[in-house]
């Protein structure tokens, strides 16, 4: 009786474990087979007169800017990528920009959130948030990890995604601290160019990866504007004398 007992449990536990087994090799199967999204994050491009406290609507991108998009924009259409999604904020610079691209990309919907509009989030630097009261300090990282969470998810199938954002400098900043899981107050710490490209790579199980960031290479120097003050005044000319 024993015996026949024992016998009985040996064979339930080889049972149990021959089904473990195979549901682990399944689900890993499933994890390998699913696709790998991209997202293809765009600073917008060079405006004027950069003063938030003017309506946004007036806030507009410069001929600089245009053209800073029109190059970011080919340099995506020479990627030879079916893009699955076309996103920008809702404020006029990103739009703007968002809305050259999307000539290149005429398939594509232009869609808008607020959840990725210009903003400070915190950061050690004193004198960048004296300027931003508590309120608006939590509905900027409020915003922005409800973007996170919205659009930094695995693909949903085996086919793999690539989605262009177009936003801004300190948003795309904050996003590559999460991506990188580092402290999100380290943002401040990198200087991001207009019309750049950031791009960040997720796999099936969430691990993401950074590939680029602010990767300008698609722009010449005397039309680079980027984050820090330190831009002189720019002219779309070529300087025949030089060459």
């Amino acid at each position: 009786m024993l015996y026949n007992t024992t016998r009985s449990l040996v064979i339930v536990i080889i049972l149990l474990t021959t089904f473990a087994c195979l549901n682990i090799t399944q689900l890993i199967a499933q994890q390998e087979s699913k696709g790998i999204r991209t997202i293809y994050l765009i600073r917008h491009g060079d405006y004027t007169p950069q003063d938030e406290n003017i309506p946004d609507s007036l806030n507009v991108l410069t001929p600089l800017g245009i053209a800073q998009a029109r190059l970011v924009s080919t340099r995506l259409k020479s990627m030879n990528i079916k893009f699955n999604s076309l996103v920008s904020s809702t404020m006029t610079r990103a739009r703007q920009t968002a809305e050259v691209i999307n000539q290149d990309f005429p398939e594509q919907a232009h869609e808008q959130s607020d959840l990725i509009r210009e903003c400070t989030p915190p950061t050690w630097r004193e004198d960048v948030m004296a300027g931003v009261d508590t309120i608006e300090r939590e509905k900027c990282v409020n915003n922005l990890e409800q973007a996170f969470q919205k659009y930094f998810m695995p693909s949903p199938d085996d086919n793999d995604r690539s989605d262009i954002i177009v936003c801004h400098g300190n948003v795309i900043r904050y996003f590559v601290t999460k991506v990188l899981n580092v402290d999100t107050m380290a943002w401040l710490q990198m200087s991001i160019s207009n019309s750049s490209l950031t791009i960040i790579r997720i796999l099936a199980n969430g691990t993401m990866k950074l590939d680029a960031f602010s990767d300008y290479g698609h722009i010449p120097e005397n039309m680079r504007t980027f984050t820090g003050g330190m831009n002189k005044e720019k002219e779309l000319l070529i300087d025949v004398d030089n060459k």
